[in-house]
């Protein structure tokens, strides 16, 4: 039988069956004969003698198999712990570094702008009515007008919240409008700014206090209105010795005379600067969109029953017209109608607004003394600088381009008129602008404009545009950004007095402020209507610092006079404030320019019509 090799021979299997098992054994003791007969090499020796209790078999070197290569096993375990090793030392360093408290280089200190815009917003906060907010941050202010509107029988509905204008404690809507308007529009463009100074969510909270009493003075859920809350408080003295808010000297917690509420039925500028105000605010919380919206439909309706029911809110003789008297509606229907297109992108209210009947009739044709100047009353400047803005970023084509263009070429005029070359406006031997031609409480006029003319530069700047044409000569950027700081530099001490018209700022400022609330002490006592007018007539600075008010300011000679009585020198008021804050907060901190976008949230793509064919020629 034959088997198959493994080797390739052929295998002969011989009486496989029949070798017993002795047979077996006694060939298998031939075959160990003859191995151990047989020379072995020294390897095959060792590998034979050698025990598991041999001391020659600890010597042999152990391995071990990594898959690619084999190391030695000793090498392996060293490499590894030293791996190990340095890992743990490298942790602990790690560890010690970051546990181990460090000096880190302390950030450049706050520019003069940014300081002095933390404490014109703390203004804000000791103007506040109703309810104060836990940190309010104003000692000796507390809950006031908590029946405001409740205890009028002809309204009967809560008018609780907003602001105190000045220093008594009327709410006069129209300039509180203006003045939230004034502070979303900077918070728009300078937002970064804002939030870089630590000061974003204070000066949004500053807003919504304001929006939130705009929305109440109202019915700002329907669609259609008659009537608008105007003024909460009465000023009129010339009808006799009767408690009011300008005949009493009391701190707004201790009122206790009748605060009379107003209410006009045909009021287009009011409803028209509420508009702008409601509409601007909505861009400022359009992360909050519930909020948002309601401030939007608050403004479109308002702004419908402005067109609809036309008039001024402050006719001859009434309360308002004493103190906030409108000279007309037509720039608030451009303003608000600006602001409105911005909030909501509707073609229609840029239609209106770059109406050349309307701008015709807001005055922006003509000249005049006040021509240019930026106010509570006069919103025609802030609309064409509004609307250029347009133009510069979106260049939106017929058949806005031609009005849009005027309105672009009226902004540079008047910033042309800002400036010391041009005798457009007279100037003191200080340097500050006479906006008001001499007339008192020039300061917020003056930080109005400063605004302006900063922001202006922005736009060209944004818009790769390095200055803009005065007649044939050329102005850069930097030109109008340099008018800016001389009157906020003028305000902040740079001044013939060398004082500060910031209360609180510098080491120099008004100690006699015209404001009920700061000049009587918070000891306890109460003060009847004329039991303040010891703290009125006082002599002393006042025993509550109102950090952050801009005082009325000096005269036209650069003179003042720290009296409290004398309010043309020392009565701050919401509106100036605001515009000192838009004004800061454009000059603050490094030079970032504005934010481009956002206030085109809403505005849809815009694609240009094209203009009518040109009429057919006739012999």
């Amino acid at each position: 039988m034959f088997g198959r090799d493994p080797w390739g021979g052929p295998l002969e299997i011989s009486n496989a069956d029949s070798a017993t098992d002795d047979d077996r054994s006694r060939n298998l003791q031939e075959y160990d004969r003859a191995a151990l007969s047989r020379q072995l090499d020294e390897t095959q020796q060792s590998w034979l003698l050698a025990a598991p209790g041999d001391p020659s078999g600890k010597k042999k070197k152990r391995y071990v198999d990594l898959g690619c290569i084999v190391v030695s096993r000793k090498l392996f375990l060293w490499t590894l712990g030293s791996v190990l090793g340095v890992g743990l030392l490298i942790g602990l360093i790690m560890l010690i570094v970051k546990t181990v408290p460090h000096r880190h280089r302390p950030p450049p200190p706050p520019d003069e702008y940014t300081l002095a815009l933390h404490k014109a917003l703390m203004f804000f906060n000791a103007q506040r009515s109703g309810p104060l907010p836990k940190h309010n941050n104003v000692s000796w202010r507390g809950n006031s007008g908590m029946k405001d509107g409740l205890s009028d029988d002809a309204i009967r509905r809560s008018l609780v919240g907003g602001y105190y204008d000045a220093g008594d404690a009327i709410k006069f809507n129209f300039p509180m409008s203006f003045a939230m308007t004034m502070l979303s529009w900077s918070v728009i463009e300078y937002s970064d700014k804002y939030e870089a100074a630590g000061e974003l969510d204070h000066v949004k909270g500053i807003i919504k206090w304001g929006t939130d009493y705009l929305l109440k003075t109202f019915n700002s859920s329907a669609d259609i209105i008659d009537r608008i809350v105007a003024q909460v408080g009465q000023g009129d003295t010339s009808k006799g010795p009767n408690p009011n808010d300008h005949y009493c000297w009391v701190r707004p917690e201790d009122i206790d005379y009748p605060r009379p509420v107003y209410e006009c039925h045909s009021c287009s500028d009011l409803a028209g600067e509420m508009a702008a105000a409601l509409a601007a605010a909505s861009i400022v919380f359009k992360d909050s969109k519930t909020y948002s919206e309601k401030l939007v439909h608050g403004a479109r309706t308002l702004f419908k029953y402005g067109r609809e029911q036309r008039g001024r809110y402050s006719p001859g003789g009434s309360d308002p017209s004493l103190f906030y008297n409108s000279t007309s509606y037509w720039d608030e229907f451009v303003w608000g109608g600006a602001w409105l297109y911005f909030a909501t992108g509707n073609s229609s209210y840029l239609q209106l607004a770059t109406a050349p009947g309307l701008a015709k009739h807001a005055g922006a044709f003509w000249g005049g003394p006040d021509y240019g100047v930026f106010s509570w009353d006069n919103k025609l400047t802030g609309a064409q600088v509004l609307l250029s803005r347009l133009r510069l970023f979106l260049s939106p084509g017929y058949p806005y381009e031609e009005i849009l263009r005027t309105f672009h070429n009226q902004t540079g005029n008047i910033m042309c008129s800002y400036l010391p070359y041009f005798t457009s406006f007279n100037r003191t031997k200080g340097g500050l602008i006479q906006l008001n031609h001499g007339r008192p409480q020039p300061l917020q006029y003056a930080v109005n404009a400063a605004f302006l003319s900063s922001l202006f530069s922005d736009y060209l700047e944004a818009a790769d545009t390095p200055g803009w044409y005065c007649g044939p000569n050329f102005y850069s950027t930097d030109t109008l950004r340099g008018f800016a700081k001389t009157q906020i530099d003028y305000i902040l001490g740079n001044n013939p007095r060398k004082m500060s018209y910031i209360v609180g700022y510098g080491k120099r400022y008004p100690k006699h402020v015209h404001h009920r609330g700061a000049s009587i002490p918070k000891n306890g006592a109460r003060y009847g209507c004329k039991g303040g007018y010891k703290w009125r007539d006082s002599t002393r600075p006042n025993p509550n610092t109102i950090v952050g008010a801009m005082v009325a300011g000096p005269d036209r000679h650069d003179g003042f006079r720290d009296v409290r009585v004398n309010y043309n020198y020392t009565e701050p008021t919401l509106a100036g404030n605001a515009g000192l804050v838009a004004a800061l907060i454009s000059l603050s901190g490094v030079k970032t320019g504005v934010d481009k976008n956002t206030i085109f949230s809403a505005v849809p793509p815009m694609f240009p019509t094209p203009p009518p064919p040109p009429a057919s020629w006739k012999p």
